[in-house]
């Protein structure tokens, strides 16, 4: 069934929505505003907890940024409620019988801030851009991987025509990533990776400030008159305005929202929660994101991970579940599989099936030669300690994943001997050394609606962010059958398969938990809602301000 539903912030405390169900929505679908009818006019300000690394929406990478994104910028298609592909700058689209072409029809009557129109032409301009040699090379590499040649028939027809059937194309068109940018911006931006002012969306706001390490603010956009059918009305949006200020730490989130400085905040751990719940002027809603589960990828290019008993051994050396209730106090819904439980293609057979045996753990690390210790406690095999290095992205820590980086750490020392080393560092210095190979632990999870698109990225030999290294024909044959089969019984057989090969047999990740945003709201604001089928904080577009 499909993981997620709209849903609306409304007047009765949403407690109950705390609750983790792995495997559909965690959201309680409520019946009434207290802020009363929508109505246009105002300006609000909500904190988050990421600085996107970029404006542009070619070059997103954060799941967290994703609510920012289509403030500004549009996709071709989105995904409805039931979690189908939907029309939104595209009025429809038809795939070839062989599968190896589809054929867009782009919306007329739709501009660019800067007033240039969406045609055929800007759209085939948008994903040239993206094959050009190193603007967006993960996308070029994956997403866009089977793409031959993009033809615009004539100002409203686009065509794409494939070397491969390949069903997760029409995904792109969904994404973030295949949103759609101005021709001008794309010829004339400053600095267009980085985005900005100058980079023009089809948005119902547009971007007018930016301050670096302080906040964004977006102005309605008058002219505005597509919104996607997902959308609770139409026209342009019913703020004037609205700001995002970045604030890291929850505990300042949530006190400027107590203290009425900001009227939303997203990003609301389990230790600030009754903050929210025990104030009758605020809301609290959740909702789990689809793609992949945040878990530790295990680099299997070099010692000591490219030993099966050693990675099936760190596995067996944390208790997910003690360590998820540490630091998350039962909030969390733990992960079994790379794919998260929201998915319609997450395997539950998986579940129970591995963890949390510390007898298990010592076992497979003697019989892999780890069987000395040294003064600490720590494993050691010809004279080197078994040390694991964990490199964390500063712009991508969400969650408290710095916190539950030093539990996982604790317990693999106390259950196995297993020394954890943890780096918090820049961005930079991450990919410097995710580069130079110098990590043994990679983390992360990818809210992209269909968890395909996440596993092309993670898993697959060419993948953009396979920090594993693993390079396996069994895999990249499963991954491509899943991106090429259109029937969903058969897609998901193929990804339970490969769930099996990579969880179960190979042993190459440790899932964690299933990500989840969390929006709290003051009462007086309306249309507080996540993105259908993603899961994520939606736009800014439906807000609005009650009397």
């Amino acid at each position: 069934m499909p993981a997620h539903r709209l849903r609306t912030i409304a007047g009765a405390a949403l407690a109950p929505l705390l609750a983790a169900v792995a495997g559909c929505s965690t959201g309680t679908a409520l019946t009434a505003e207290t802020a009363g009818q929508p109505r246009s006019g105002g300006t609000l300000t909500w904190a988050v907890e990421t600085e996107p690394i970029t404006l542009n929406p070619h070059q997103y990478a954060q799941a967290k940024a994703r609510l920012l994104v289509w403030n500004t910028f549009e996709s071709l298609l989105t995904y409805d409620k039931q979690g189908k592909l939907a029309p939104w700058l595209a009025t429809g689209w038809q795939a070839a019988p062989d599968g190896l072409s589809y054929t867009l029809t782009v919306r007329d009557g739709v501009t660019f801030s800067d007033g240039t129109p969406l045609d055929a032409a800007a759209v085939k301009a948008n994903i040239d851009k993206l094959r050009e040699p190193g603007y967006a090379p993960a996308v070029a590499a994956v997403q866009l991987r089977n793409l031959k040649t993009v033809e615009a028939i004539d100002p409203r027809t686009v065509r794409l025509v494939l070397t491969a059937p390949d069903v997760l194309i029409l995904d792109f068109l969904a994404s973030p990533q295949g949103a759609q940018i101005s021709p001008k911006s794309l010829r004339e931006a400053k600095n267009l990776k980085a985005g900005g002012v100058d980079v023009a969306g089809t948005g119902p706001f547009v971007l007018d400030r930016y301050v670096p390490g302080q906040e964004l603010h977006y102005r309605r956009n008058a002219s505005y008159d597509w919104a996607p059918p997902t959308a609770t009305h139409t026209g342009p949006a019913y703020l004037d305005g609205i700001t995002y200020r970045f604030l890291k730490e929850s505990a300042v989130r949530v006190g400027a929202l107590t203290s009425g400085q900001v009227q939303l905040v997203e990003g609301v751990p389990a230790t600030d929660q009754p903050l929210v719940t025990g104030n009758r002027t605020l809301r609290l809603a959740r909702e789990l994101n689809s793609g992949s589960a945040y878990s530790y990828y295990f680099n299997t290019s070099h010692p000591p991970f490219d030993d099966l008993r050693v990675r099936q051994a760190f596995r067996e050396a944390v208790d997910v579940d003690t360590v998820l209730r540490s630091v998350y106090r039962d909030t969390a819904t733990r992960a079994w599989s790379v794919i998260s439980p929201s998915s319609p293609l997450y395997d539950k057979s998986l579940e129970g099936g591995y963890g949390g045996d510390t007898a298990k753990a010592n076992t497979l690390l003697d019989q892999a030669g780890w069987a000395a210790r040294d003064a600490d406690g720590f494993r050691t095999k010809d004279g080197r300690r078994l040390t694991v290095r964990l490199v964390q992205s500063a712009p991508f820590v969400r969650d408290r994943r710095d916190v539950l980086a030093q539990a996982v750490q604790a317990a693999v020392k106390q259950s196995a001997g297993i020394d954890l080393k943890v780096s918090l560092v820049d961005q930079g210095t991450a990919t410097d050394a995710f580069q130079r190979n110098e990590y043994e632990v990679f983390d992360n999870s990818r809210a992209d609606t269909d968890a395909g698109a996440a596993l092309n990225l993670l898993l697959h030999s060419k993948g953009g962010i396979n920090r594993t290294q693993v390079n396996d024909p069994r895999i990249d044959r499963l991954l491509e059958a899943g991106q090429a089969a259109a029937d969903p019984t058969k897609r998901a057989g193929i990804y339970a398969d490969l769930q099996q090969q990579v969880v179960a047999e190979q042993a190459l990740l440790l899932p964690l938990y299933a990500p989840a945003d969390q929006i709290a709201a003051s009462v007086g604001v309306g249309g507080v809602r996540f993105e259908p089928t993603a899961g994520v904080p939606a736009s800014a577009y439906d807000l609005w301000i009650g009397k």
